[in-house]
């Protein structure tokens, strides 16, 4: 079967996404993606591995096509159903299962899908896997003739992964007061009574999974799906100490302090790395490309040791291992909590809950707490349309002239991080959308826009890059 371009184009850096049509993501590319994969397993003597799906109308009939494909290569199949990644990455450990699909393109719009996969415990693919994967796209099926097909257990684990996270977590005096924003996705099936059990009091907003998603879609990073959230926090009926929202697969948190303030994750990174060094001093925490200097002051002053990375969960799971840190995490949301405390991979309904926990013991408010740390002003996460098959060449030579530009103050492990006497801008292309981000900070509004403009003129330099930015500051 002929590999278009399209069809080329869902094989990302550390994971399988694309669009739902018949170029892309179809039941039957499902089946020939997956089948692959499950070759892949083979090679590794894996024969065991857990499939869910997230909450999108076209995630049964893909999950149907995935076990297929896996079942026919010999690989027994734990199906787990509606569920999101972190429950289906907690299954493997459940069900002592080394594969594991996740069947989800995670915060991207609802007309893509997609796969996260497993090799391993907390292990997801990483560049060279998924080059792997792809290269046994349709390869010869002879040498696995005789294996014998694959058996399909069904099995509901919902019950043993909220009491694998509730039973880590030792509240305080304090029981926070919640809103609980699940925007219609899958975390709605978990949320409610995680916190109900920590004895919190909650209020629920979309926490009813629905594939229309009729609000907005889950997506912690998009300031509009937070509005409705800030309105209920801050209602003078509801005076909820915490807004807690999360994206459709739940493995990524949105946070809004108990002032209607939305804090983006690397402060929450902070917050919980802090109360976390004060019981293991010397702990290394690893974040990305595009987390706030504050994070970086916070862990050094706290006597922790602060690691940049690249953006990506598999990146920051493997540096993460590769280092034996205690915690991670990515601006985006994504939190990794490892350790002796949890399993280190990125799961967002656990991360809420040790924000939780450590609010309950902390005499402040969140937004006390938080205004203690190093302030700066951050930008949102600012996206410029640059299509697929141009965007990292067109990274590469930007990180070339700020580096001409500006030697010995460019971070360059993952597009380039500009370090300017006030501040720092980011380009970095989007490994899931035909896109480059950019990210801003600055001790001043006026500071982070002088950033942004010489940002812009380099940029405007290609025309392969929309002059429109979605989500902009300005």
């Amino acid at each position: 079967m002929a590999f278009t371009p399209e069809f080329n184009s869902m094989f990302r850096e550390y994971d399988i996404r694309g669009r739902v049509n018949d170029k892309e993501l179809c039941p039957e590319n499902v089946y020939r993606i997956v089948k692959a994969y499950a070759k892949y397993l083979n090679r590794r003597g894996i024969d065991r591995a857990v499939v869910g799906y997230d909450n999108r109308e076209c995630s049964p009939s893909f999950a149907d096509a995935a076990i297929r494909a896996l079942r026919e290569l010999g690989i027994n199949v734990w199906f787990i159903g509606l569920t999101l990644s972190p429950v289906t990455y907690f299954a493997q450990y459940h069900l002592q299962c080394e594969g594991a699909v996740m069947v989800t393109a995670s915060h991207n719009p609802s007309d893509w899908s997609g796969f996260k996969l497993a090799n391993g415990y907390s292990k997801t693919l990483e560049p060279a896997d998924i080059r792997e994967v792809y290269d046994l796209v349709d390869s010869d099926d002879a040498p696995y003739a005789d294996i014998p097909e694959g058996d399909l257990t069904t099995v509901d684990v919902r019950d043993a992964y909220i009491e694998s996270v509730v039973s880590r977590i030792h509240m305080g005096p304090k029981k926070p007061r919640l809103v609980l924003d699940a925007g219609n996705g899958g975390a709605g099936v978990y949320i409610y009574e995680v916190f109900q059990r920590l004895g919190c009091m909650t209020f629920q907003l979309h926490c009813d999974p629905d594939i229309t998603y009729p609000n907005y879609f889950p997506n912690p990073s998009d300031l509009k799906g937070r509005a409705k959230l800030r309105e209920m926090v801050t209602h003078p009926y509801i005076h909820a100490d915490l807004g807690l929202s999360f994206d459709g697969d739940g493995d990524r948190i949105g946070v809004i302090d108990n002032a209607g303030n939305n804090i983006w994750s690397d402060i929450i990174l902070a917050y919980i790395a802090k109360n976390l060094l004060a019981k293991k001093p010397g702990i290394t925490v690893v974040y990305d490309v595009k987390c706030s200097e504050a994070l970086t002051q916070v862990v050094r002053d706290n006597g922790g040791n602060p690691v940049m990375w690249k953006t990506g969960h598999s990146y920051i799971k493997a540096k993460m291992h590769e280092l034996n840190a205690d915690i991670a995490g990515e601006r985006s949301g994504h939190i990794f909590i490892g350790g002796d405390s949890y399993y280190g991979f990125d799961d967002a309904v656990f991360v809420a809950a040790k924000l939780v926990e450590a609010l309950s013991w902390d005499e402040d408010t969140i937004s006390e707490a938080i205004a203690k740390f190093p302030q700066y002003v951050t930008s949102p996460e600012i996206k410029a349309h640059c299509a697929d098959d141009v965007k990292y060449g067109i990274v590469d030579k930007i990180v070339d002239t700020f580096k001409a530009r500006y030697p010995g103050k460019v971070i360059d492990v993952n597009g380039a991080r500009v370090q300017f006497e006030n501040g720092w801008g980011l380009v970095r292309a989007s490994s899931n959308l035909p896109e480059l981000v950019l990210i801003f900070e600055a001790t001043s509004r006026e500071e982070l826009l002088s950033i942004r403009k010489i940002f812009k003129d380099v940029l405007s330099a290609y025309p392969e890059i929309s002059e429109t930015w979605d989500n902009d500051v300005e």
